[in-house]
């Protein structure tokens, strides 16, 4: 028989793990392109939205199973992947960029689907407005077509007798052509040459920084993407060796030795995300929730970087830097 310590210590223990057991485990489904982040690697972006689901309350190994995919740069392999996280259930799927929300988008009708960062979501048929998405995908937009006249701006702004502009884009990137577009009107305004070249692998992209040197171009400006942001060190390493400056649409890009970066956080963006999936494990639907537009956007210098350049950043640019590297 149970003493009378045994039976108190019995009721404790039961209150205490009443609500663990009790508690429903979600289970949610991760696509990428790209590669999975080192766990020491705090700029990841999938480390980033695992961030903003334990903001929101849900922790891996308790409350939460997340499936991870991972395409390793391989977008052949994201329609099988999307496919499978629809086998498994998953009650949402966070696509990490344009390519895995067209995956997904193919793969289900009716699991919800949440981008942290796409550049186009109306154009590239993933919502029927921002204001109603009116489907099963919903998240966050980049504002990145927008940018590129202030893109060009910058740039002859720290190389005042540029004549010839390079651009880099992805040729597997739906929004890309929108871009190249609005940076050639703005170069036509500012009297630059404009030298394109694509690029979707690092050895493209080697290439492509070789042949913007080749075409003579004085600087570049590299289109935000996924997969340029998992290459960031190998494209600034590329833009240090040509002696080719360059302005980025990400701060990690400057982090990592880029010279200027003017645009949004991917990284906090994906923390962003996370609220989107919490209000739809919490019976929201995709259809109802608006497609959130940035609001703020950085300035970020490296000025070790514009020295090592023998480039001179003009002083009113470092007075409006948001963040500034030396």
């Amino acid at each position: 028989m149970a003493t009378r310590r045994q039976l108190i210590l019995a009721g404790i223990l039961s209150t205490v793990l009443r609500p663990a057991l009790g508690q429903r485990v979600r289970r949610i489904g991760y696509l990428s392109v790209l590669w999975r982040s080192s766990p020491t690697s705090m700029k990841g972006l999938d480390i980033a939205f695992a961030q903003g689901m334990r903001d929101a309350g849900y922790v891996e190994g308790k409350n939460l199973v997340i499936e991870w995919r991972f395409a390793e740069g391989k977008p052949e392999l994201l329609g099988p992947m999307a496919e499978e996280l629809v086998r498994l259930n998953v009650e949402a799927i966070v696509t990490g960029s344009t390519q895995p929300t067209q995956a997904a988008k193919r793969a289900t009708s009716t699991v919800p689907i949440v981008f942290p960062a796409a550049a186009d979501p109306v154009g590239s048929g993933f919502v029927s407005s921002l204001a109603r998405p009116g489907g099963n995908a919903t998240g966050l937009s980049l504002s990145i077509t927008d940018l590129s006249p202030k893109h060009v701006q910058l740039i002859k702004a720290v190389v005042p007798n540029i004549s010839r502009i390079g651009v880099m884009t992805n040729p597997r990137t739906s929004s890309h052509p929108g871009i190249l577009k609005q940076i050639e009107a703005a170069a036509r305004e500012a009297k630059l040459k404009v030298i394109a070249v694509s690029a979707a692998s690092p050895e493209e992209m080697t290439r492509a920084t070789e042949a913007l040197t080749s075409h003579g171009a004085q600087a570049f400006i590299l289109a935000l993407d996924a997969q340029f942001v998992a290459n960031r060190e190998h494209i600034v390493a590329l833009s240090l060796k040509h002696r080719l400056p360059a302005i980025f649409g990400d701060p990690q890009f400057v982090e990592v030795g880029g010279l200027m970066s003017y645009g949004q956080d991917l990284a906090g963006f994906y923390r962003r995300a996370a609220t989107y999936v919490d209000r739809i494990l919490k019976g929201a639907k995709p259809a109802e929730l608006p497609v959130e537009q940035p609001t703020i956007f950085k300035l970020a210098i490296n000025r070790a970087t514009a020295a090592k350049l023998g480039i001179t950043i003009p002083p009113e640019l470092i007075v409006r830097a948001d963040e500034v590297l030396d």
